[in-house]
């Protein structure tokens, strides 16, 4: 905790953006930090609130109000080694997690939570420029290796925990650059690149041997994976796009929004892409369908390449403005949010459904929605039907979707390895017990997306994390990972 009446005593204030007009011109980050000494009142104000429900909240289980104390007393080298307690990448998780920790402070309750995204941000970019992070090799080697497929973030904690026990890692992407959906997705105006080479050098002073342009059942067979290493750890993606099947759906300018955006992280890493190939909204009506963050990050990338229009489309109802806290604290609850990229200037549309994407000369120009209506079924469940008489039709030059990921993509090396899936069609394995993060082939582990769906850049980590430990066990017998 911070100080016991810093609550009452300080204001809730937290990071701000530069100026709209001034932040879509390029791809950088905009986000205004606080300064040292408001953010030492900002840790302050974690109260003594018996139960810290953050850490409930927290996916990799942050202990968040010992690195708020430490922030508070200014002891900023004793907050770093707590906050790498539990977690490998806080500029990550400082960055992009949407903070389910702040939903569930206790604080929250009265809509001042603690700013404990902004402080773990703080600390860990404190660290770096003053030099505190440094490489943790390990002391004595096990003999074993491992080869962790997928390079994001699952795979990266699970790879860099690894190494620290003594095992000789392999850590195999299939992509030019290390970092999955971090380096190819999330885009740099979000989370600059840099902070991925910067821990990709410390883990290769740590051990791990980096394999980028290596695709798994492409350029080395599964056969040969699991006879080279001890143990496999599957960490990719869940990268099979939810597809919208509508009359019109294979005209030009209709992509998914993963065609999209990992052309824009390759211009700012300086690649030059074929100019048949590439995908640019400027100038364009541009319609985003899916409502989530890959949406919102289509609209940030369209506005920045300088888009005529850019609507968004939800086929949910509108949340509500506010949630009922006596319902849903401490977790996380439904209810309107906007995101910098949809302040930035975007018409937002929801309870609508796609009928059609009509074209002239091949290449989509219009778009033909349906308003729906939502309502529960004598069984309880919320059935969907269209308004009579709503259709609509929009501009549209670039369409993108964006209404998520089904399951990992599965032809080649997971169905060459023979994996069992679960209902969802995700690499079926457990979390607990004497099989966790074990798939239904011997020494092969699954963990991250690739076992739980797409979900957030924090239960990446985590998995990772717990993964490493499985298999460590696995390999030895025992472990002296954390969980």
């Amino acid at each position: 905790m911070g100080k016991p009446t810093g609550f009452m005593e300080y204001p809730r204030k937290d990071r701000g953006y530069k100026p709209v007009e001034e932040r879509i011109r390029d791809f950088r980050e905009f986000v205004i930090p606080l300064d040292e000494q408001e953010l030492s009142l900002q840790g302050a104000r974690c109260m003594d609130c018996g139960i810290p429900f953050c850490h409930q909240g927290c996916p990799v289980n942050n202990i968040i109000p010992d690195w708020n104390d430490l922030v508070w007393k200014g002891d900023w080298q004793r907050a770093l080694k707590v906050l790498h307690s539990t977690n490998n990448f806080p500029e990550f998780t400082g960055r992009i997690c949407p903070a389910p920790c702040q939903e569930a402070c206790t604080l929250n309750l009265q809509d001042e939570p603690v700013t404990i995204k902004t402080i773990e941000c703080a600390i860990i970019d404190k660290a770096w420029d003053n030099g505190w992070v440094a490489p943790q090799p390990a002391e004595h080697k096990t003999g074993k290796t491992v080869a962790v497929v997928g390079s994001g973030p699952a795979g990266m904690a699970c790879a860099q925990q690894l190494a620290r026990v003594g095992h000789a890692v392999t850590l195999f992407e299939k992509n030019d650059r290390i970092g999955g959906l971090l380096r190819y997705g999330i885009p740099d105006f979000k989370m600059e690149k840099r902070f991925i080479d910067r821990r990709v050098g410390q883990m290769e002073a740590e051990g791990v041997n980096f394999k980028p342009n290596t695709h798994v059942g492409v350029d080395i067979s599964t056969q040969q994976l699991l006879s080279d290493f001890d143990a496999v750890a599957l960490t990719g993606g869940s990268e099979q796009s939810r597809d919208l099947p509508v009359p019109g759906r294979d005209l030009e300018g209709v992509y998914f929004a993963m065609q999209f955006l990992p052309q824009q992280n390759r211009r700012e890493a300086g690649d030059k892409l074929p100019e048949d190939l590439s995908i640019t909204a400027t100038g364009k009506h541009v319609i985003v369908i899916g409502g989530g963050d890959t949406g919102s990050d289509c609209i940030g990338t369209s506005i920045r390449h300088g888009c005529k229009s850019v609507t968004q489309l939800e086929i949910l109802p509108r949340p509500p403005e506010k949630e009922n806290k006596e319902l849903t604290w401490p977790n996380w609850p439904n209810k309107m949010r906007t995101s910098s990229s949809q302040e930035e200037g975007t018409r937002r549309e929801w309870s609508v459904a796609t009928k059609e994407f009509i074209g002239e000369n091949g290449k989509v120009k219009k778009i033909r929605c349906v308003r729906v209506e939502w309502n529960k079924d004598e069984q309880g469940n919320w059935q969907m039907s269209e308004v009579e008489g709503s259709e609509f039709e929009l501009d549209a030059d670039l369409v993108l979707l964006a209404m998520g990921f089904v399951h990992p993509v599965q032809e080649g090396m997971l169905n060459d390895l023979g994996v069992e899936y679960d209902a969802r069609g995700n690499v079926k394995g457990d979390t607990e017990g004497d099989n966790a993060y074990k798939t239904s082939i011997d020494k092969v582990f699954a963990a991250g997306d690739m076992r739980r769906g797409q979900s957030l850049v924090v239960w990446a980590i985590r998995e990772g994390r717990q993964c490493a430990r499985a298999i460590d066990e696995f390999l030895t017998g025992s472990s002296e990972l954390p969980r």
